[in-house]
């Protein structure tokens, strides 16, 4: 019993911390606070490079890890930092290994235990379970191409399912590339909008140069899953 709980404490903490950021953090981690320290964030980038790169991938990991609010500023700040690229190589690895930690955290305290209990217990539940893991990978790049689903649910389903971590890392990564593309795109003409003293304009993401390609990854992820129906068709 004692080495259970030692198990689900990591995840019991990520639960706690998140409910508290959402409270406590709310209107900290916003697009008006990157506004006002950005020349300090500057300066530290010019005179402290590596540095800067290691305390942005530090706090865009506890942001992701501990779900606190302000993910899409992170991704904002990265662009705005170190440019379209390498911005959105550290936004995506920031990303990524937060999800990876939180998918660790919630498989060691109850996605192995509930993946079992669900496969043993049969019935609908079981059969949802069987349908995902023979879709897995459609459903994980779908997931992460389509947000319909917070960042935070994305990476606890797979963990309570019994997804290997090998495929969930590679979905995850692969699969935030195209939004980390568009957000750190904005992020890197900041400048600009800081000049104007204007807020970024983050419905970019439902235009149709951008909608249209992300929305043929999502076709061409879907397709496992809807040639076997095809074939029924027909």
């Amino acid at each position: 019993m004692h080495k259970t709980w030692l198990r689900r404490l990591p995840f019991l903490l990520i639960l706690a911390t998140a409910v508290l950021g959402a409270v406590a953090l709310r209107d900290e981690f916003s697009f008006e606070t990157l506004a006002r320290h950005r020349e300090q964030l500057l300066a530290f980038r010019d005179a402290h490079y590596l540095w800067a790169v290691l305390a942005f991938l530090g706090a865009y990991v506890a942001i992701v890890t501990l779900s606190l609010p302000g993910g899409t500023v992170a991704t904002l700040t990265g662009g705005f930092l170190f440019g379209l690229f390498p911005g959105v190589l550290y936004n995506v690895l920031g990303a990524g290994t937060g999800a990876i930690l939180v998918f660790l955290a919630a498989r060691s305290g109850f996605g192995e235990a509930l993946a079992g209990k669900l496969a043993a217990a049969g019935g609908r539940a079981a059969r949802l379970q069987a349908r995902l893991r023979e879709n897995e990978w459609s459903v994980l790049f779908l997931m992460r191409l389509v947000p319909l689903v917070p960042f935070f649910v994305v990476n606890l389903i797979p963990a309570f399912v019994g997804t290997s971590l090998f495929r969930f890392a590679v979905s995850t990564v692969l699969g935030i590339v195209p939004g980390a593309l568009v957000f750190t795109s904005v992020g890197s003409g900041l400048g600009d909008v800081f000049a104007r003293g204007e807020a970024p304009d983050l419905g970019v993401i439902f235009t149709l140069p951008v909608l249209l390609p992300l929305l043929g990854l999502a076709a061409l992820a879907a397709l496992p899953m809807l040639l076997p129906v095809l074939k029924r068709v027909r």
